[in-house]
């Protein structure tokens, strides 16, 4: 990790959260007590986001700030931008675009990830969502993997994938899910009209909350013994499905 990615110090974290900076995750040392962290454990209850917090042991917080004084605490920032979803969609309905996203669900490869990023940007995606929990780190990996898109694409991170997919609803998007589970072939979407695509985890697959919520399912045909694509590959499949439909 490298140093402007961190802020370490109570109180620098503190007035980190109170001007409202990104924060991925807070790392604290086991068993700190005292004023000060009662009142950053009060500023990250406050938090608009959830920020995760981990519980490590002080060996941790050392190799993190190369032995610095962190006080117990330090605040991972995101190397990218978050935006925010409402305000995305509102900027494309502005230009009179037809909205295209991307979610991904339980995608935890930071390489996949990024090719999944890169496809999205190089197929016109508005936005990419990845929920807050079980998601790959936005990390350098990533970052490269995706050849620079993740830095140019819109990345929206949300609390909860099924308020996500009832707030694209009222836009106006239909949800596709992306899963072998369905019986209409990708090539059947309606990809002319606004649309938000959520592609699964090879293991997992998508969430089957989100299955029952999403419009239609569509899947891949699959013509070998193996029963499944690596999901980058599968998520480019369908991402240049809309675009040859646009097209």
């Amino acid at each position: 990790m490298q140093d402007n990615q961190i802020i370490y110090g109570l109180r620098p974290v503190i007035e980190a959260l109170r001007a409202g900076k990104q924060i991925d995750r807070i790392f604290l040392q086991a068993n700190l007590q005292g004023k000060l962290f009662n009142e950053l454990k009060e500023e990250i209850a406050r938090s608009a986001i959830k920020i995760n917090r981990q519980y490590v042991p002080v060996e941790k917080l050392d190799r993190l700030t190369h032995r610095q004084n962190h006080q117990g605490v330090v605040a991972q920032l995101p190397l990218i931008e978050y935006h925010e979803l409402e305000q995305v969609l509102d900027e494309v309905v502005e230009k009179r675009e037809k909205p295209f996203l991307l979610m991904l669900d339980g995608v935890t490869d930071v390489r996949n990830l990024g090719a999944i990023a890169r496809s999205a940007e190089c197929a016109g995606v508005n936005a990419l969502i990845l929920p807050q929990q079980s998601t790959a780190p936005v990390n350098q990996d990533a970052i490269k993997t995706s050849a620079g898109a993740l830095l140019r694409l819109p990345v929206c991170r949300v609390d909860n994938a099924k308020t996500t997919v009832r707030l694209v609803q009222t836009f106006g998007l239909k949800v596709y899910a992306v899963t072998e589970k369905a019986k209409t072939p990708y090539t059947k979407m309606d990809a002319v009209q606004p649309i938000m695509l959520i592609m699964g985890s090879e293991d997992k697959g998508i969430n089957p909350q989100l299955l029952k919520m999403a419009d239609e399912l569509a899947y891949i045909p699959m013509k070998g013994n193996i029963e499944s694509l690596n999901v980058s590959v599968a998520a480019g499949i369908a991402l240049y499905e809309v675009v040859r439909q646009r097209m």
